[in-house]
């Protein structure tokens, strides 16, 4: 009977993991038609001003309804959506490169070294990612590049971490103990073996960042450190909307925040089935 009663519970938890990854698969590919496919297929300006189409509620003319100038809100959340994950793709993976070459060069020389770069890695961790992220754009003026920059510079810390972890289980493996005794270098241990072998997690590490990455880009542009106000990007929109659903009007701030939500989902199920495919052993923890 327990075993009856543990194999429907594996069965359940299986048919609820294929559908959580085929719902957040089927939310990437609507996302990625809607922001390659919305744009040149409507017939509409992002930026045109119509005040007679002041704040009007979602319809078929306008499914997200118009923003507080008149303007058509589903384009000017597309366009804020790709400026979003364009920030999020390309800090993204600078932050991986930078946090793989930290932890590589730490896992694999080890010792003061070791020591040395997890200190600074310690320390800037214990500084909040957004306070950093105000000092890094202050220094520049508004636009997309002083951003990427900001997220990429505060975001290889947790790849940095995951890497040397992964670099030093793997440095007592036998394939490198063999490479050593073959007279390959340090280095093109490094190179060769250990970088290659944990690029997987690597990679995990970078598609987890990519919603972080957008929160992080929104959270500047709402305080008005991002993007300039003129660009849609979600965050703009969302501070833009503030008054707006103060007034009672609750679509200009509902649908930049779904379009913020929504991804962060999507991207987390695909990930959660990637953690699993790398840890054999969770999976099979879980399917019990």
């Amino acid at each position: 009977m327990a075993d009856l009663v543990w194999k429907s519970r594996g069965r359940t938890g299986r048919s609820t993991r294929t559908l959580r990854v085929r719902t957040s698969a089927v939310l990437v590919a609507l996302i990625a038609l809607a922001v390659l496919l919305v744009p040149p297929l409507a017939q509409l300006d992002q930026q045109a001003v119509d005040l007679s189409m002041k704040l009007r509620p979602p319809s078929w003319a306008h499914p997200f309804g118009t923003d507080d100038v008149g303007r058509d809100l589903l384009l000017r959340c597309v366009y804020g959506l790709r400026v979003s994950l364009l920030v999020g793709l390309v800090a993204a993976l600078v932050a991986t490169v930078i946090g793989t070459a930290v932890g590589a060069a730490a896992g694999a020389l080890g010792g003061w070294t070791d020591r040395l770069v997890m200190r600074a890695v310690d320390t800037l961790a214990s500084i909040p990612h957004l306070l950093l992220g105000v000092f890094i754009v202050a220094m520049f003026r508004p636009g997309v590049w002083p951003v990427v920059v900001s997220v990429a510079l505060t975001h290889w810390l947790s790849t940095a971490r995951i890497v040397r972890a992964e670099v030093l289980s793997l440095r007592s493996r036998p394939f490198v103990d063999a490479a050593i005794s073959g007279g390959a270098s340090r280095l093109r241990v490094t190179v060769r073996h250990l970088v290659p072998a944990v690029l997987p997690q690597a990679g995990l590490a970078a598609v987890l960042m990519i919603p972080h990455a957008m929160w992080h880009e929104s959270a500047l542009s709402f305080l008005g450190l991002g993007l300039p106000a003129h660009q849609a990007s979600l965050g703009n929109l969302v501070q833009t909307a503030r008054g707006s659903l103060l007034a009672g009007d609750w679509w200009p701030t509902l649908f930049p925040g779904l379009l913020l939500v929504v991804p962060t989902l999507a991207v987390a199920g695909l990930a959660g089935a990637w953690r699993d495919r790398l840890n054999p052993r969770r999976r099979s923890e879980l399917t019990l």
